[in-house]
């Protein structure tokens, strides 16, 4: 029956490209989590009035984000391939667009996660503080844990995004589902292979966001 349905569709292709799909959302997620809290934190702790108040640091990391989260992530793609070449060996295939994913996501999430940590009330950083918590302490019983729910949805969100980047990795040779729609798709007219991997990318955003908004309702106490 999907043979009839879909009779361009080589499914091991499929299942190969969905691998390389997931394989990219995943690694970058991870990294996007870890970069994007550290650039976070540091943006609000060197921000006027708090712990870490400095104000060329914050504008130098303020820069960075803006400037990052602000090129379009095709054009950061070419921008970024010297320095792919240089730190993966080669511009094609799923590893090459893991630089690109990271540094286009990365800058993105840590706006969230300052946001997130500007709503934190006022009155409980200063108790922390007069209760003589270091600043580690404060990061990590004060800061973390009553912005959770605001970092959980905001990975969700960036995670989303992160699929969609991968499909555009894949026009430039990164692999996965968008190289498969691009290439095997579009390029040959196959239209019912560019159905099959776009419904595949749908299915993934859904699963992403259904994680998401569960993680966040368990630990969202308001």
């Amino acid at each position: 029956m999907f043979n009839e349905l879909f009779p361009n569709v080589v499914w091991d292709k499929i299942w190969a490209a969905t691998t390389e799909t997931l394989y990219m959302t995943a690694v970058s997620v991870v990294a996007t989590f870890v970069l994007g809290i550290l650039l976070g934190l540091l943006l609000f702790l060197t921000s006027k009035g708090n712990i870490w108040e400095n104000r060329f640091i914050n504008g130098v990391i303020a820069s960075f984000v803006n400037i990052f989260r602000s090129i379009p992530f095709i054009i950061l793609i070419i921008l970024l391939i010297p320095f792919t070449k240089l730190v993966v060996g080669k511009i094609l295939g799923a590893n090459a667009a893991l630089p690109a994913l990271i540094i286009g996501a990365a800058p993105f999430y840590a706006r969230m996660v300052e946001i997130a940590l500007r709503e934190i009330d006022k009155g409980v950083i200063e108790a922390a503080k007069a209760m003589g918590a270091t600043t580690a302490t404060i990061i990590w019983k004060v800061l973390l844990p009553e912005a959770l729910p605001a970092l959980v949805s905001g990975i969700t969100v960036t995670a989303i995004a992160l699929v969609g980047y991968t499909a555009m990795a894949g026009v430039v040779g990164a692999g996965g589902l968008g190289n498969l729609a691009y290439l095997e798709g579009f390029q040959r007219n196959n239209n019912d292979v560019t159905f099959v991997a776009t419904v595949l990318i749908l299915i993934i955003v859904f699963i992403i966001q259904f994680i998401g908004d569960l993680v966040t309702s368990k630990i969202d106490k308001r």
